[in-house]
């Protein structure tokens, strides 16, 4: 017979035992939610049902009290076979529920608006930051340098380094990334700051509802007194011309009051359609920092970080071929990865470069209508020289498969846009070097030997064949 939850209070499960026992079953069960931080997570107390987890960083702490409750519950009620929930506490507040004998956390504290009383609930909107999202984790390359050494600088001396910082880019090359890093590190080396973080359609929702309400007096305490203000989207302003005269002087306000400004954009402010021009203004006297989409080498990095957050093991080849698969943006590099790791979980099988090659064969390789794509270069190769496209990504080296892996790469170098580094990922994980060889030694033999040079139109103009179909049918 299960023991009743307040028996609890002496578990015969130590804290160890109990939190790899907890963060097992979370693995098990929820890889999606698993982080590699999670093992900073502490169990302290069982008071009345309730099983306090104390968590170091604020950050961290929001995070799991928002997003992470339920499936942490279950996992305690699995574990300890017991009706209990979870409670994240921070460490201040585990001592004192252990000093004072409760088990359910302080409430927590209380934002005053402008005539003393709470502010209201729907007033203290603000957007979850994820602790995946700190500096440590954002992965540099040539098109973000500036912006990660601007924010950088806005970290070591807001409100005078770049105010404001506007960085702009197309959707999901890291922008909230950059943003959410900035909160992290100005709230761990100052706490106590108010810094509000919040999308630019939360800002126009609440502004509509605290004119509805007569509550402006509220909202303008909100917005005009915080020490740092960072904005997401801020693109949405675009013909709501109410709303721009209220944040003009909302950043107005803090301008002369020195405090920081953070702004994001899919455009940058001159080409934000319908924006005011002394808004554009105001934008562009700050330091604007544009992200680009990352490069070969800058995707197999994030790839590789993406997985290590996730405590996902992965072979060197994988990487490269996801950075060469897929090269729009970070998000789909995101998704590409949680379907190779379901394809694995619902398997049962380690993560390999064929399992990676099945779970993103649906996804169409980057190329224009007008051009042949990698995957179809290589099953024109191996159908005309009789062997499998398995064949000529693998690591055999046998003369009758060399050579057609070699006319492959070639043609991929002549016939799309794909660099040396993105051919070598998807012809199963090989170094640039390889394909430049490959590709010069083709070079050389079609001067030289007259079978290969008609081998190589031969295969051309299928190539060519199937594009004229792809279009015709498109």
């Amino acid at each position: 017979m299960a023991r009743s939850a307040s028996a609890l209070s002496n578990p015969t499960m130590n804290r160890s035992e109990l939190k790899v026992a907890l963060l097992g079953h979370l693995r098990s069960r929820h890889t999606d939610i698993c982080r590699h931080w999670f093992d900073n997570i502490e169990p302290s107390v069982v008071q009345d049902g309730v099983l306090r987890l104390v968590v170091q960083e604020p950050v961290q702490l929001k995070y799991l009290q928002r997003c992470c409750i339920e499936p942490f519950t279950e996992a305690a009620q699995a574990v300890t076979g017991h009706l209990v929930v979870v409670r994240f506490v921070s460490p201040a507040e585990d001592q004192q529920l252990t000093a004072t004998g409760r088990g359910v956390p302080v409430a927590r504290p209380v934002i005053s608006s402008s005539d003393g009383n709470e502010l209201p609930s729907w007033l203290d909107e603000q957007m979850v930051i994820s602790p995946d999202y700190t500096f440590d984790s954002f992965v540099i390359g040539p098109g973000n340098r500036l912006a990660h050494a601007a924010a950088g600088a806005v970290v070591q001396n807001p409100g005078r380094a770049y105010n404001p910082f506007f960085v702009h880019g197309g959707v999901g090359l890291g922008k909230t990334h950059l943003l959410q890093s900035i909160c992290q590190e100005l709230l761990r080396k100052n706490p106590q700051m108010r810094l509000c973080y919040i999308s630019c359609n939360t800002f126009m929702d609440l502004f509509h509802e605290s004119v509805k309400a007569g509550r402006m007096p509220d909202f303008r305490n909100r917005f005009r007194t915080c020490d740092c203000l960072v904005i997401d989207d801020i693109h949405f302003l675009s013909k709501h011309e109410q709303t721009q005269e209220e944040f003009f002087h909302t950043f107005n306000a803090l301008s002369q009051l020195g405090r920081q400004i953070v702004l994001s954009s899919d455009a940058q402010p001159d080409e934000i359609p319908s924006l005011e021009r002394r808004l554009t203004s105001r934008f562009l006297a700050g330091l604007v920092a544009r992200i680009d989409r990352p490069t070969f080498e800058t995707r197999v990095a994030i790839v590789k970080a993406k997985a290590a957050l996730h405590q996902l093991a992965l072979p060197d080849d994988v990487p490269a071929y996801v950075a060469a698969k897929i090269d729009s943006n970070i998000r789909e590099l995101e998704g590409a990865l949680t379907r190779i790791r379901g394809l694995a979980m619902a398997n049962r099988a380690p993560i390999t470069l064929e399992l990676a090659k099945l779970a993103l064969e649906d996804e169409p390789t980057r190329a224009s209508s007008s051009t042949p794509t990698l995957q179809t270069i290589i099953e024109v190769v191996a159908r005309y020289y009789g062997v499998r496209p398995i064949d000529i990504l693998s690591t055999r080296r046998t003369k009758s498969i060399v050579l057609p892996r070699h006319v492959a790469m070639f043609l991929a170098r002549k016939h799309t846009r794909f660099s040396l580094e993105e051919v070598g990922g998807y012809f199963g994980g090989r170094d640039h070097t390889t394909v430049m060889h490959a590709v010069q030694t083709i070079r050389d033999r079609l001067e030289q030997e007259e079978p290969l040079a008609s081998d190589s139109q031969r295969i051309e103009k299928e190539l060519e064949r199937r594009a004229l179909g792809d279009t015709a049918e498109n």
